[in-house]
């Protein structure tokens, strides 16, 4: 029998996982009483039934005061040798409460008429769930993760035996004259390279076709710095991992963030796959936003 807890922070993606849980095939109980929880695991383990093989328990914040229970029956689950495996979901405070602006739902500390605004709501979670956190086998942050690629590393931990450490990777491409990521842990100004803005043949065209991609990465001096800044990520994203960090967003910026970052970029991201442990994904911010105003510009002129 597998057992997998799905614990983490509202508004994390832990309903979304869930539902890729059932989709793989788990039986899914959301929001069980931790009281009941040993009870409903021996009448399964007991059980013929082969649906039962295979269990996914959400437990969350809605607990509230049994919370602190859940620690004492992971321990009493593992020393009955059940194989019992704690996901965690987390992301930044900031992404939260965007999510919980945008979505328009009430958290759940601040239902029931209680007066509490989300930032104190997310700070009192965290602070409760935080042994949880400790005591997670894997921890994923959802911040900076589509739904297809939570869905790639369920798959992966799950069935692949692929194990995650608590890092993020994401590579933006920008371009500074519309402002640096204001989340950008790492900033690197690649304005020093030729630029293939000045070439008609490619100035319409991205650092991820392929004319300037070859036009950037062709120079030697580029691939020097790329080198460089390989190792220089290398290096640092272990000791980001032991001093607990869970993201880590690397800011690559150009003048317009349509050529020189955007080829950089996706080379880094290409790069950094290789690196254990660690989910890696590139975003391009600024890519089509030249030729945005390129074309409304020609619009208004006509």
């Amino acid at each position: 029998m597998n057992i997998v807890i799905v614990t983490g922070m509202s508004g994390a993606g832990k309903s979304t996982a869930m539902h890729f849980l059932e989709d793989f095939g788990y039986y899914c109980v959301d929001n069980m009483p931790i009281q009941l929880i040993n009870t409903f695991i021996s009448l399964a383990m007991t059980s013929s039934e082969k649906e039962y093989q295979q269990i996914a328990l959400g437990v969350d914040i809605r607990n509230r005061e049994h919370l602190p229970m859940l620690v004492g029956v992971l321990d009493e689950l593992r020393q009955d040798n059940v194989n019992c495996k704690v996901l965690f979901l987390d992301a930044s405070d900031e992404v939260l409460v965007k999510r919980y602006k945008e979505t328009r739902r009430t958290h759940p500390l601040a239902a029931s008429g209680r007066q509490m605004r989300i930032e104190d709501a997310i700070a009192r979670e965290r602070a409760s769930m935080e042994p949880l956190r400790q005591r997670a086998d894997t921890v994923i942050n959802t911040g900076h993760l589509l739904t297809r690629e939570l869905r790639a590393q369920l798959v992966d931990i799950l069935f692949r035996g692929e194990k995650f450490n608590n890092l993020s990777i994401t590579v933006v491409s920008f371009g500074f004259k519309y402002g640096i990521p204001a989340d950008a842990d790492l900033v690197f100004d690649v304005r020093f390279m030729p630029n293939p803005y000045y070439y008609e043949n490619m100035r319409r065209l991205t650092g991820l076709d392929e004319p300037v991609k070859d036009f950037v990465l062709g120079n030697a001096q580029v691939q020097t710095f790329l080198d460089k800044l390989e190792d220089l990520c290398v290096f640092l994203i272990p000791a980001y991992i032991q001093e607990g960090k869970t993201q880590l967003v690397i800011g690559i910026g150009c003048t317009g963030g349509q050529h020189r970052s955007v080829a950089i970029a996706a080379e880094l991201c290409r790069r950094l796959q290789k690196v254990e442990g660690c989910g890696v994904r590139a975003d391009h911010r600024d890519i089509y936003r030249h030729l945005a105003q390129g074309t409304a510009a020609e619009k208004t002129r006509q």
